[in-house]
């Protein structure tokens, strides 16, 4: 850190994202990126429409995309916004409406980054503790009137809220923002994005990194009333307004029209994850419900890290992360049946040595 460093970030505790080590060839079960290749017609629109026209500046508005996921979503165009990845989404949603005069909620469980984002814009935010079961309590966030930021599915954990509770959170903070982020919605989660014709509160953040293999593309969206992408496209013009590169926007646009293919890749991730879910019971691991394309599980008798790092020796990442009530546990990310079957037999060899 330099002594240049402004005073008010210099406490600040950045995100950490999943590591990506390139020291040999591993089974990446740590960031939830999708283990299948984007769809045919996005390797036919990345290398044929847009490659031999990066001279020229990117279509700030996304026009051709936005149209495409507000026919896909039921919405009118002006209820889309594109992001760089729903991280910048996010970005703009903290620094649009959050502030030490507009606390938020979130739980203390949750994705890293809200933290983060309420620490660099100076927002006032309560972290109200996730029950036993690690699910989140809707009570804890009808009628507070504050600003809500949920993950739903939430992450690490993977457990899902039905859409009426999300409906009775924005009916009850009707002067209040809330954000609903749908990063893994498309895993056996319900999405809410139909509600944002009735709340005027209410959005809803979605990726292109998780369901529609894309994570190197960066893209994001959100989904809510006109005005509140009015307000976000304000913070995206005073930032950068180029925020989407041409090749991105088409491997995107060719996404939402090759959703059959998505869809069914999900459905081969979630019929893994149930088989998964049974080989971990067969190791008598713990694991919580999830409607994500991950696992949080835990092996009684093995703390978290130790099983962290025997695996990475093995050549298989998951994540590990230090907080004291998931010390224990680990993220395993859903890949492909074989993947799955090599962790599982990782798993195994490494309860015989440790136990």
């Amino acid at each position: 850190m330099s002594r240049f460093l402004s005073d008010r970030l210099s406490a600040l505790k950045e995100y950490i994202p999943g590591e990506q080590p390139q020291d040999m060839k591993y089974i990446k079960l740590n960031t939830n990126e999708s283990p299948y290749d984007p769809s045919p017609e996005v390797k036919k629109a990345i290398t044929q429409k847009r490659a031999a026209k990066l001279q020229l500046y990117p279509e700030p508005d996304c026009t051709e995309l936005s149209d495409a996921l507000a026919r896909y979503y039921n919405v009118d165009r002006n209820n889309i916004l594109i992001g760089n990845g729903s991280d910048e989404i996010l970005n703009f949603c903290f620094s649009a409406y959050f502030d030490n005069k507009s606390p938020v909620l979130f739980p203390d469980i949750t994705y890293g980054f809200y933290k983060v984002f309420a620490d660099l814009y100076g927002s006032d935010y309560t972290q109200i503790p996730l029950n036993d079961c690690f699910c989140i309590d809707p009570n804890d966030y009808i009628g507070k009137n504050k600003n809500i930021i949920l993950a739903n599915p939430n992450a690490p954990t993977g457990i899902a809220l039905p859409v009426s509770d999300i409906e009775t959170m924005a009916a009850s903070n009707p002067d209040n923002i809330v954000i609903i982020d749908e990063a893994y919605v498309d895993f056996g989660g319900q999405s809410c994005a139909q509600l944002i014709k009735k709340y005027k509160n209410l959005i809803v953040v979605m990726t292109f990194s998780k369901s529609r293999s894309l994570a190197g593309a960066r893209m994001g969206f959100a989904i809510a009333d006109s005005e509140l992408i009015s307000d976000l496209n304000k913070i995206k013009y005073s930032t950068n307004p180029y925020n989407i590169n041409s090749m991105s926007q088409q491997a995107a646009l060719a996404a939402v029209n090759s959703c059959d293919y998505y869809e069914q890749n999900c459905k081969k991730i979630m019929v893994t994850r149930d088989n998964f879910c049974i080989g971990l019971e067969k190791l008598n691991f713990e694991y919580l419900p999830s409607c994500a394309n991950f696992i949080f599980a835990k092996k009684t008798g093995i703390d978290g890290k130790t099983l962290y790092l025997e695996l990475k020796k093995k050549g298989i990442l998951t994540r590990h992360f230090d907080s004291p009530r998931i010390q224990d546990f680990l993220r395993i990310t859903i890949g492909t049946q074989q993947q799955m079957d090599i962790l599982l037999s990782a798993l195994s060899e490494i309860t015989e040595e440790i136990l």
